[in-house]
This record gives structure tokens, sequence and C-alpha cells, in this order.
């Protein structure tokens, strides 16, 4: 199943996420706040960005198949897969790189929206 750019599918009893589409719209959603930061004088240097999540690991195609890794999504029961399941962090840590291909510090800044903490 495909919403968007994500793929969706259902593995382990459970409906996933493919792990590179997280790391994709994450990607997406920091470039949108870069975008629309503004011209205040405050910014917030990005530092490290940690994503913890559930994932299940599926091979596909036999011995020498791909390996998927399916996030689990936050609404999913996953008892009933918690066996074929496992917990895993990312550390990324974010860099804009000009066309010159330099890297740089991102810098967000942007009004507050409701909600945010």
């Amino acid at each position: 199943m495909s919403v968007g750019k994500i793929t969706r599918t259902v593995v382990a009893g459970g409906l996933m996420i493919e792990l590179a589409d997280v790391v994709r719209e994450l990607r997406d959603q920091l470039d949108s706040a870069l975008a629309g930061s503004g011209s205040g004088p405050v910014r917030f240097e990005l530092g490290p960005v940690e994503i913890e999540a559930t994932v299940a690991i599926e091979r596909a195609g036999g011995v020498g198949g791909k390996v998927n890794f399916w996030v689990v999504e936050a609404n999913t029961d996953v008892s009933v897969a918690s066996s074929r399941t496992h917990r895993v962090t990312l550390t990324l840590q974010p860099t804009l790189v000009a066309p010159d291909g330099t890297h740089h510090h991102v810098l967000v800044s942007g009004d507050e929206v409701d909600g945010e903490r």
C-alpha cells in the first residue's frame, strides 16, 4: 500500500512503514522547517536528531534476497509480533550542503506553533 511517497505494508501482524521512508520524511520536514525559518534574529542550530523505533526485519527472496526494515507505526499492536521486532536508535547529524559541496551547520528559526513544546 502506498500513501503519498510513503510505502506501508502489513508485516508481522501490524501496519509498517519502510525505514527509508521514515528517514526521507524526516529530511523533507527538516527542509520545510529550514525553508520557512524566516529572517528573525533568533536561530537554532540543528544538532543531532535521534530516531528510536521498533522495526520488523523481513528477508525477501530467500538467502540471497534483500533485507527490509519496517518501522512499526505507533498505533499498531505489536504484542503479537514482539518476538520478531527489534528496537533501533539512529542518530543523524543534519548538514546543509552548498552547491559548491561545502558543508554548513543547519540553522532553524520561526514562530511558535500552537501546541509546540
